[in-house]
């Protein structure tokens, strides 16, 4: 069991260093999109003396296009590790509170994936994880970090992928400034959500480990 425990604070500390490093290149994506704006803001630039054109507006898009692409696939990448943690956490939640979870383990992964499901069934899954690691018989479901983490998890996916593909379409200034708000608050709504499931993580996983190492202290 100890063996047990001390996996458990290295696994916070991998999950908790991918989302940091998810939420910095998110930051990125928002700075890149600020940037595009900013070269759609301004004054056309003068021909070149061979004839041809400077394409400023060419670069910001790769380099938008580049790091939108990076971010929507570590947002998979995140979301697995997720996933992989969810599941750790459950085999412990299944030695201390087995009656007490609610939704089969198929469900650590298709409660994140199928429609309508993931409005609710990975909080679900959170609050049964969460009551396991209660001391006691308490076993109480839900808390406002949780509520907190979930609701802004919601907003973040609503606004995301809206506002990021509307700054990838936008060619004009007028466009660009309008999708742009949507990527400032997008981006915004994804770092709080990411800040937030590292508190979720870290929180939970401390909460595991004292109530395994509560059960072993307990006498034969």
């Amino acid at each position: 069991m100890n063996r047990t425990v001390k996996s458990l604070g290295g696994s916070a500390l991998w999950t908790c260093g991918v989302l940091t490093a998810y939420a910095l290149l998110t930051v990125a994506t928002g700075l890149a999109a600020w940037h595009k704006h900013q070269v759609l803001l301004a004054p056309p630039l003068p021909p070149r003396p061979d004839g041809g054109e400077a394409l400023p507006l060419i670069n910001a898009d790769i380099w938008f296009g580049n790091l939108l692409g990076w971010w929507q696939a570590t947002t998979l990448a995140t979301l697995l590790l997720l996933m992989v943690w969810m599941t750790g956490m459950r085999d412990i939640a299944e030695r201390l509170w087995p009656e007490g979870q609610r939704r089969r383990r198929a469900w650590l992964f298709f409660g994140w994936v199928l429609p309508v499901a993931d409005l609710f069934v990975p909080k679900m899954i959170v609050n049964d994880l969460w009551a396991a690691a209660e001391p006691g018989t308490r076993h109480r479901r839900g808390h406002p970090l949780l509520t907190l983490w979930w609701l802004f998890v919601l907003a973040a996916g609503a606004a995301g992928d809206r506002a990021l593909s509307a700054m990838k379409k936008a060619d004009t200034a007028a466009q660009s400034d309008q999708a742009l708000d949507h990527v400032m608050l997008s981006d915004g709504l994804y770092v709080c959500a990411t800040a937030l499931s590292i508190c979720v993580v870290w929180q939970l996983s401390g909460r595991m480990r004292k109530a395994l190492s509560g059960m072993q202290a307990l006498p034969a």
